[in-house]
C-alpha cells in the first residue's frame, strides 16, 4: 500500500506536541470528554534472558508455551529479530530510545541518562496514559511514566520488593505473579477515554532461575533434551570463545544448581561454598539410592538442573501472559490493543556448552518477538525480515500516530506487520558488545549479520569469525581463514565498516566507557529488604 505524503497539518497532528494539543482541544468541547481516543493501546511485555528457542512457537524442543503460541497464532512471529548489544541494561536503553548503545550512552551496566527522550515520554506527551511495572535495571529512576513500580536492581523472585516515587514495598508471593497483578491493577485503574502504554517487565527467567513451587514440580523429574552443540569443542573458533567463563559444565555454581549447604556454614563461609563450582555431587536417584556423580555424569546432571529451573521460570511467564491476554479480551480491549511479547535478548540453553548471553551467536542475540494487532496483522503471520531492537520505539510511536524524530536510528515495523517488506529494508544488522573482558570473561566484539552470513571481529585480539548460516546454522565452522571464502570475507568487511561509519560508532566512545555501576542501590532503595543484586547474577 502506498501512503500519500502527509500535509503540514497532518505532520503537526502526528507530532507529540500536535497530538497533545489536539487531545486537549477535543476534551474542551462540551460532550466530548468521554469519547474514546481511537489510537491503539499498547501492552509491551518483556522478559529477561528468554531465548526464542524456549518457545514452542519458535520450534522449541525443550518446552511447550501455549499462551505465547496463541499470541503468535493471533498475530505475527518475527523469525529474525536481534538485540544490537546482547546484555540487559544496554538492550533496555536501546528499546526505550530507538538508538544504539553509543548514542543512548548505555553500552555496559552503567546508569541510564533518564533525561533523554524515550518512547514513553513521546507517548505521554501525546496523551497516552503510561505505566511501567517490574524490572527496570537502568540505575536511574524511570521518567515518562504516569505511574511506575519497579524492582531494585535485579530484584528477587520470592516475596519481591518493588519501589515507586514514594518508597518501597514487599509483596508476598512470586515475582512473575506479583508483576502481572500490578500490571492488571494499572489497566483496571486507568483513566477512561485515554489510550495507554503499559510496559510490563518480568525478572524471569534471569539467573538464578528460581521457580515457584507449582512450576518447579512440573519440571523436577523431566529429562530435558540436550542441544547438539552441548559438547562443542570450539575447533576453528576464536580464542574469545575458548577463554569465556560461562559454560554449563565448568562455571555453574552450587548456588545456580540449588545445592543445599551444610547447616554449620554461615556468613562468608556459606557464601563461598554457594559460589564455588562443584566437582562432585551426591544425589538420590528415582529408586531412592544414593549416588555420587563425577565427570560426564555430573555434567549431564548440571545441564538438567539448569534447564529444569530455567524452563519452570518460563512456564510461569507463559501462564501469566495468558492471564493478561485473557483479561484484555474479557474487558473489551482485544481489538484496539497491540500486545507484544519479547525479551531483552536471547540466551544460551547449553548451546555451545554455554549459559548466559553477550556473544553475537544466534542463540544469544536473537530475540523472540510475538505481536497481536487485530485488523492490522494477519493472524498466523511470520516474517524473516532483519529486525533489531532499535526498531521497537519508532514502531510504537508510529502506531500511536506520531512522527518519528530523525535522530532515532530504528525503523517503523508497521510495513512488516502488514506483510510487506519495503525494497529499502535493511539487508544487514550491526552488533557491538563493549565489555572486555567483563563478566564471564567475554571479549568485546562487533559484527554484521546478513540473511546468509555473519562476520564477527574481536578487535582487541584481532581475530575474526565468518559463518555461512545457510550451510552452518549452528555456527560451528569459522570460514575466515578458508581460501575459498576470502571474496565474501572482503565484501562483508566493507559492509561492516560502512554500517559502522553510517551509525557513527567510533572507538573514541569505546575508549571512555561509562562506569559500570547500574547494579548499585537505586535512589529509593531502603536497607533491610534483602539484596538488590549481585554481579554474579548479571
Amino acid at each position: 500500500m502506498i501512503h500519500p505524503r502527509p500535509t503540514k497539518l497532518q505532520s503537526f497532528q502526528r507530532s507529540a506536541l500536535g497530538a497533545l494539543l489536539v487531545h486537549l482541544f477535543t476534551l474542551s468541547i462540551p460532550g466530548t470528554a468521554a469519547v474514546t481516543d481511537p489510537r491503539p493501546n499498547i501492552v509491551f511485555v518483556m522478559t529477561d534472558d528468554h531465548a526464542a528457542h524456549a518457545i514452542s512457537a519458535y520450534g522449541s524442543k525443550v518446552n511447550i508455551t501455549p499462551n505465547m503460541d496463541r499470541l503468535g497464532r493471533q498475530g505475527l512471529r518475527l523469525e529474525r529479530c536481534y538485540a544490537v548489544n546482547s546484555i540487559c541494561t544496554p538492550s533496555r536503553a536501546t528499546i526505550l530510545t530507538g538508538k544504539y548503545s553509543h548514542k543512548n550512552g548505555s553500552p555496559v551496566f552503567n546508569t541510564f541518562n533518564s533525561a533523554q527522550p524515550t518512547v514513553a515520554k513521546y507517548l505521554q506527551v501525546a496523551g497516552y496514559h503510561t505505566g511501567l511495572v517490574g524490572k527496570w535495571h537502568l540505575g536511574s529512576d524511570p521518567t515518562g511514566f504516569d505511574s511506575w513500580e519497579i524492582l531494585p536492581g535485579q530484584g528477587r523472585y520470592i516475596d519481591p520488593v518493588l519501589y515507586d516515587k514514594d518508597g518501597a514495598k514487599v509483596y508476598k508471593g512470586y515475582a512473575t505473579d506479583v508483576i502481572t497483578d500490578l500490571g492488571l491493577a494499572f489497566l483496571s485503574n486507568r483513566p477512561p477515554g485515554k489510550p495507554f502504554l503499559l510496559m510490563l517487565h518480568h525478572k524471569a527467567p534471569h539467573r538464578e532461575w528460581t521457580p515457584d513451587a507449582k512450576h518447579k514440580a512440573m519440571f523436577a523429574h523431566r529429562t530435558i533434551p540436550e542441544p547438539s552443540t552441548l559438547h562443542d569443542n570450539y575447533a576453528t573458533r576464536s580464542d574469545a570463545l575458548k577463554e569465556q567463563k560461562q559454560t554449563v559444565f565448568k562455571h555453574l555454581t552450587r548456588g545456580d544448581l540449588k545445592m543445599i549447604p551444610p547447616a554449620e556454614l554461615q556468613g562468608t563461609n556459606r557464601s563461598a561454598w554457594m559460589g564455588a563450582v562443584p566437582k562432585e555431587v551426591e544425589i538420590t536417584d528415582a529408586q531412592g539410592r544414593r549416588q555420587t556423580l563425577t565427570g560426564e555424569a555430573l555434567n549431564r546432571w548440571k545441564y538438567q538442573r539448569y534447564m529444569q529451573d530455567y524452563l519452570a521460570c518460563v512456564q510461569s511467564v507463559d501462564d501469566n501472559l495468558g492471564r493478561l491476554t485473557d483479561w484484555l479480551d474479557a474487558n473489551g480491549l482485544k481489538n484496539n490493543t497491540i500486545v507484544i511479547y519479547t525479551s531483552d535478548q536471547g540466551f544460551f540453553l547449553g548451546d555451545h556448552g554455554l549459559y548466559d548471553k553477550r556473544f553475537f551467536y544466534e542463540e544469544s542475540a536473537r530475540m523472540p518477538f510475538l505481536v497481536r494487532w487485530p485488523g492490522v496483522i494477519k493472524p498466523g503471520s511470520t516474517s524473516e525480515a532483519l529486525v533489531i531492537n532499535t526498531d521497537f520505539a519508532p514502531t510504537l510511536m508510529a502506531a500511536a500516530g506520531l512522527t518519528v524524530p530523525s535522530d532515532i536510528q530504528g525503523r517503523d515495523l508497521r510495513p512488516i506487520f502488514s506483510g510487506l517488506k519495503p525494497e529499502s529494508w535493511r539487508d544487514a544488522i550491526y552488533y557491538r558488545y563493549y565489555h572486555d573482558p567483563g563478566h564471564h570473561n567475554t571479549r568485546a566484539h562487533y559484527g554484521i549479520r546478513t540473511q546468509r552470513y555473519k562476520l564477527i571481529h574481536y578487535w582487541k585480539i584481532d581475530q575474526w569469525e565468518l559463518f555461512d548460516l545457510k550451510q552452518d546454522p549452528k555456527e560451528l565452522r569459522n570460514l575466515s581463514q578458508d581460501p575459498g571464502q576470502q571474496a565474501i570475507l572482503t565484501e562483508l568487511k566493507k559492509s561492516l565498516y560502512r554500517l559502522k561509519s553510517e551509525l557513527k560508532d567510533n572507538d573514541e566512545f569505546t575508549d571512555s566507557l561509562p562506569k559500570d555501576d547500574v547494579d548499585g542501590p537505586p535512589k529509593k532503595w531502603k536497607p533491610g529488604y534483602g539484596p538488590t543484586a549481585s554481579s554474579g547474577n548479571r
